[in-house]
């Protein structure tokens, strides 16, 4: 955890060398100030890049907003505003697993779906799920029953995983022990999980095909969705065909997943109706003024698709509902002021492969007036795909001569150019996809990530109470493994015959003392449990009902935090908690401890 100094100081950027090696420096009462772009005209698809030196004075507007419309006496306000700077609440901390310095970062780059745009379970994976449905009964042959099923968007959490070929939900720790597994909806008992996961000569590793990772808050609805299959299933087996086992009811489900994103019909109805699906956040744009007055150049990388009309004019939709002026008159009128908190948008990147550099899709520029893909190998210009009945678009005879921010597809190696960037570690990258966003950008590439996980924040707050708790458990746990070691230690000397008749009846005495204690210490902690277990569901958030909690699986960490701990630099619950820390902070992690470490500073 991290806890800025809770004196608020105003401070003023030094000039700057070119190489972006050094960083504001901070002195009281000299004011905010920021640095104006430098273009770089290299030809019209070359990003006007921006330099980190020749200041000029730049204030931040005293009503700034930090999130949820923090105010001068609350806390958690953006940290360049002049109420910034006091003690963050513990639900929007940013973690820190690996050391990130911000003085080294020259680029900060966002995800869209699910990171800067969180979308409302409730409504959209609900909408996800109606659809999924549909296309199983419509295209796929399912019952009709089916349509009569209704979704709850609070029940999958992510880290699971789905075992296709025997249709269960599993949840494991860090070393892939299945801890928590269900069969549909029905738990199975310890002996059936330890009979078909535990007994095995060769360990299983997991991974596709025969198991799909719930790695992402849009895999939520499909997988509950398998659950509610394989019940149907089992209790009528007469209604679905016996052709139809498990895994390939699972590869319906993508089949029917894939249908709905690649006729457009979710992203058609988020685009007429964002605030329906969407949550306001009004911590992003501040977030990014700060950011880019502070000479980082910011860009966005989205997969987001809306096959019915461009890849581009979703993410416009998205972003302005999220960073573009208030309307107060309740218009749907789109502008690209947006764009002004960016300096490169790619939209269709088609992560992961997007990271790799021998990815050799093409570059086209967008031009945002006409909606126009540009080739920018020199090729034909070319219209974007329009929806069925759109207006037709006209293809100029020469390529606009004029620089441009929006981009569709290309690679890394695109990304790095206009982005005028050295090193791969010069780039913070902030995702929500542990696989998609976060492992290939720190595996392949290096970059610096940090990952959004939205569930954290009432997790964490929960923690927080109940560590009194917590620790009175550790330490009960501890002294029954203590009292069981001298017992242990006592049954052997006597089956030994090691002791004469004295120091034996001696020890047996002693024995049925320890014996005694360790049924005291072990109601005691059990009473213990229950006191936590009560306080969790008298507390107004609670661990999840069924899978418990996130990070954790028992005592051990589970596959998910693993994950998290792996290939996350930084992980925090909203992607605007960038906007509550100095944008020159330096992120440490703490110091990592044995289990031999660990009993020697915890004592």
């Amino acid at each position: 955890m991290r806890f800025p100094k809770s004196l608020t100081v105003s401070f003023c950027f030094s000039v700057l060398h070119p190489s972006h090696t050094r960083f504001p420096q901070f002195a009281p009462d000299l004011g905010f100030c920021s640095f104006r772009k430098l273009f770089r005209s290299q030809g019209p698809f070359q990003l006007g890049t921006r330099s980190k030196m020749d200041a000029v004075g730049y204030g931040f507007p005293s009503d700034i907003k930090g999130p949820n419309g923090c105010g001068k006496t609350e806390v958690s306000c953006v940290w360049a505003s002049p109420e910034g700077g006091q003690k963050i609440d513990i639900g929007k901390h940013i973690f820190c697993n690996r050391a990130v310095n911000m003085k080294n970062i020259v680029a900060v780059g966002f995800d869209m779906d699910y990171t800067l745009a969180q979308y409302k379970p409730e409504t959209f994976e609900s909408l996800a799920y109606n659809g999924t449905v549909k296309k199983l009964v419509a295209n796929l042959g399912y019952p009709n029953e089916l349509l009569d099923w209704s979704f709850d968007w609070t029940y999958m959490v992510r880290g699971l995983v789905l075992d296709k070929k025997r249709g269960n939900i599993l949840k494991m720790d860090r070393h892939k022990y299945v801890k928590v597994a269900y069969h549909g909806f029905r738990l199975l008992s310890k002996d059936e999980k330890v009979a078909t996961y535990g007994n095995t000569l060769v360990r299983d590793a997991f991974d596709e095909p025969d198991y799909a990772l719930i790695d992402t808050l849009f895999s939520l609805a499909e997988a509950y969705l398998f659950a509610q299959l394989v019940d149907f299933k089992d209790n009528n087996p007469e209604k679905i065909s016996e052709e139809k086992d498990y895994f390939c009811m699972y590869r319906d489900v993508r089949a029917a997943v894939d249908l709905c994103h690649r006729d457009g019909t979710l992203k058609q109805m988020v685009a007429n109706d964002p605030k329906k699906y969407i949550n306001e956040d009004n911590s992003i744009v501040p977030m990014l003024q700060m950011l880019r007055t502070s000479g980082f150049a910011v860009f966005l990388v989205t997969n987001s698709l809306y096959l019915l009309c461009s890849l581009w004019d979703y993410t416009n939709v998205v972003m302005n509902f999220l960073c573009g002026p208030p309307k107060p008159d309740g218009s749907s009128s789109l502008t690209l002021d947006w764009l002004k908190h960016f300096d490169v948008v790619i939209s269709g990147s088609a992560k992961p492969k997007f990271f790799h550099d021998e990815n050799r899709t093409n570059l086209f520029a967008v031009d945002t007036d006409s909606g126009m893909l540009i080739n920018t190998d020199n090729g034909s210009p070319m219209a974007q795909v329009c929806l069925v009945g759109g207006p037709s678009l006209e293809l100029p005879d020469q390529m606009p001569d004029k620089s441009y921010k929006v981009f569709q597809g290309g690679n890394v190696g695109h990304l790095h150019k206009l982005l005028n960037v050295e090193s791969s570690s010069q780039v913070l990258y902030v995702g929500d996809h542990i696989y998609g966003d976060i492992l290939r950008s720190k595996k392949v590439l290096g970059w610096r990530t940090m990952l959004v996980v939205p569930e954290l924040e009432k997790e964490v707050k929960l923690l927080w109470h109940l560590r009194d708790t917590r620790k009175q458990l550790m330490i009960l746990r501890s002294e029954r493994d203590h009292i069981e070691d001298q017992i242990h230690h006592l049954k052997w000397s006597l089956q030994c015959d090691c002791l004469d008749a004295h120091e034996a009846k001696k020890a047996q005495s002693k024995l049925g003392s320890l014996e005694v204690q360790r049924e005291r210490v072990r109601v005691t902690h059990q009473e213990a449990q229950k006191v936590f277990h009560e306080k969790v569901a008298s507390f107004r958030t609670q661990f999840h009902k069924v899978w418990g909690q996130l990070m954790k699986t028992g005592y051990q960490n589970s596959r998910f935090a693993h994950q998290v701990e792996r290939f996350a630099c930084l992980y925090t619950s909203q992607v605007g908690n960038l906007g509550l820390y100095s944008p020159a902070k330096y992120y440490r992690p703490s110091e990592d401890f044995m289990p031999h470490e660990f009993d020697i500073f915890s004592l």
